[in-house]
């Protein structure tokens, strides 16, 4: 048997011949009912026309002969005539010692002409039947005794004929729904199924992705979407390899980094002796850098594997490490970018000074590698990154803006998405992934702001730390 009948569409083929046969069953019962009395009705027709003429021929009586003749005729053994209230046998031949069903065809419902039916056809055979009715639209009722052996052999071959029928109709049923569900569902389930399969050997190779009908129906805009989903988890397996490269980058050169850092470390630590202004005014922030490379160096492979250190928050001035920020990326006063802060002193905010620090340095660093970029805006403005913070209740938002180019459509599409999210060529976007994650670790958030002129916004919002009830009391 070939296989694809063992298949769905084989499946599906057995039952629609098993459905058709079942429907056919329901018809066949009051099929054969009808048949049997159309066959008993013929036969008192038949008897009726006989049993007219030989009242007719009253008072003669019919001879021996015409009368075995006329009952062999009707297929009877006793012919009757009910007029006016009264029966006459007009012929008569074996008359039987009993009849085993007597059956009004006039009074017979359609249930029990179905009973009756099945009845003959099973159990049938042999048996005696008394069968009467109305001649027509007269008065007088024609009776019949017979054996049911003629009907029964009719109603066997009507069955046969019936069951052919109800088989040959169920085949060419099924192999018509057969082909059209094979060429409709079950071969574009197969061309899905194989797109898969071949998908899943080599998923890194663009080739291998699904190519989807171009119809309109449920299975083609399955295949679309499988197509869909094939190209993201392939964007997502480079972004996973990147990842894994990149980590395994950084771990080559993170030992050595290490140690050249504690060497700077060490040599640095002796600028502190030196009595030149200009070097101890420098010497400090210089300290306080390395150090700050040194933890990360530290931590840098936690992106990518798992996830960053669980902020160790306490409050700190923002204006303090908003001016680290401003130190760290060595603007030129004489330049063309303007730094702007607007915060005040006295605001604080509630969190892990490191881990902040990243996050506004590199929407900073961002902003600043754009406007460097950039040509002046047409109004004749100057660069400008501009930082400002406020607290409303328990929340500090802090914006960071620029007047520079703005983000690109490709960029603003995969925001905070690491090797996809770069806003310029040859960037990685782990800047804005990175300062997602910092933001989201403190119960934050973190989005771009649409503005209505030029250059980029973000909005930072960090919440406190909810008090607990036992440092409310020690504090009351």
């Amino acid at each position: 048997m070939p296989r694809r009948l063992h298949g769905l569409s084989g499946r599906l083929l057995w039952l629609t011949v098993a459905f058709v046969m079942f429907a056919e069953v329901l018809i066949f019962i009051p099929s054969i009912s009808v048949m049997r009395t159309t066959w008993l009705r013929d036969r008192l027709d038949t008897a009726a026309a006989a049993g007219i003429v030989i009242d007719g021929l009253q008072p003669a009586e019919l001879p021996r002969e015409v009368q075995d003749d006329t009952l062999l005729a009707t297929g009877t053994k006793v012919l009757a005539l009910r007029k006016d209230g009264t029966s006459r046998l007009l012929a008569a031949i074996d008359v039987p010692p009993q009849v085993d069903d007597q059956y009004d065809l006039a009074n017979e419902g359609a249930v029990n002409a179905m009973q009756n039916a099945l009845d003959t056809l099973l159990l049938g055979g042999g048996k005696v039947m008394r069968v009467f009715g109305p001649i027509g639209e007269t008065d007088m009722i024609i009776e019949l005794v017979m054996t049911d052996d003629a009907l029964r052999k009719a109603m066997i071959s009507f069955s046969k004929l019936m069951f052919g029928i109800s088989l040959l109709i169920s085949m060419v049923t099924a192999g018509l729904i057969y082909v059209s569900i094979n060429r409709m569902m079950i071969s574009p389930i197969r061309r899905l199924t194989h797109g898969m399969q071949r998908f899943s050997d080599r998923p890194e190779d663009p080739d291998r992705i699904f190519q989807p009908g171009r119809a309109k129906g449920e299975l083609e805009v399955a295949g679309q979407h499988l197509a869909a989903m094939q190209m993201e988890l392939q964007r997502t397996l480079k972004q996973q390899k990147n990842l894994a490269d990149l980590g395994l980058a950084v771990s080559k050169i993170n030992h050595d980094m290490r140690n050249i850092l504690a060497s700077a470390q060490l040599m640095s630590d002796r600028l502190v002796d030196v009595e030149d202004p200009m070097v101890r005014s420098f010497a400090p922030k210089l300290l306080r850098t390395i150090d700050r490379a040194v933890g990360y160096t530290n931590e840098v492979l936690a992106y990518g594997q798992a996830s960053e250190a669980a902020p160790r928050r306490r409050l700190l001035k923002l204006a303090d490490l908003c001016q680290d920020v401003r130190e760290m990326l060595a603007i030129d006063p004489e330049g063309t970018i303007g730094f702007v802060e607007q915060i005040a002193e006295d605001l604080e905010v509630d969190a892990d000074g490191e881990q902040l620090f990243r996050v506004i340095h590199n929407l900073c660093r961002n902003a600043v590698q754009a406007l460097s970029q950039a040509e002046p805006g047409e109004d004749g403005q100057a660069h400008r990154i501009s930082l400002s913070a406020q607290r409303v209740g328990s929340v500090v938002s802090i914006i960071i803006d620029d007047n520079g180019p703005g983000m690109p459509q490709k960029a603003r599409e995969n925001l905070f998405t690491a090797f996809r999210g770069a806003a310029r060529s040859g960037g990685t976007g782990l800047g804005l992934a990175i300062a997602r994650e910092l933001v989201l670790a403190h119960g934050g958030t973190i989005a771009l702001v649409e503005k209505p002129g030029r250059g980029t916004q973000f909005r930072i919002e960090i919440p406190d730390r909810p008090v607990s009830l036992e440092s409310y009391r020690a504090r009351a």
